[in-house]
């Protein structure tokens, strides 16, 4: 599976992006998957995170902000990023797992087989 993602860019605390993680596989057959980032000098964190049937999890600095979403129309795993702050600078990562279907999300970078390049979310504060 190849994913490519695209929507990151430059904007203002309290502005919004919406992350897009193109897939080369249906993406109604991919059971699990996720975003990451990763700052400068920091290690690579699980943003984001959605199960086979639609279960999700979110990290708490994200809660309430952040909706990761299945766009089969556009074959797409989507973060819609909302009040954005200075500490949701990072680079962005999408993830996909070849496990079985679960009910529940895959919480650790082991259980995904495929990744992005990334594409760079930078807020000015």
């Amino acid at each position: 599976v190849q994913l490519v993602e695209s929507g990151g860019g430059l904007v203002q605390a309290g502005g919004s992006l919406r992350l897009s993680c193109a897939t080369s596989r249906n993406i109604q057959w991919i059971n699990a998957m996720a975003w990451y980032r990763q700052a400068p000098g920091k290690e690579r964190e699980l943003v984001a995170a959605i199960a086979s049937g639609g279960a999700t999890w979110y990290t708490p600095s994200v809660k309430g902000r952040f909706t990761i979403m299945k766009d089969s129309t556009k074959n797409a795993l989507q973060l819609q990023m909302n009040n954005l702050n200075f500490e949701d600078t990072a680079m962005y990562i999408c993830a996909a797992s070849d496990l079985p279907y679960s009910d529940y999300v895959r919480e650790e970078e082991y259980e995904y087989d495929y990744w992005g390049p990334g594409t760079q979310v930078t807020v000015s504060s």
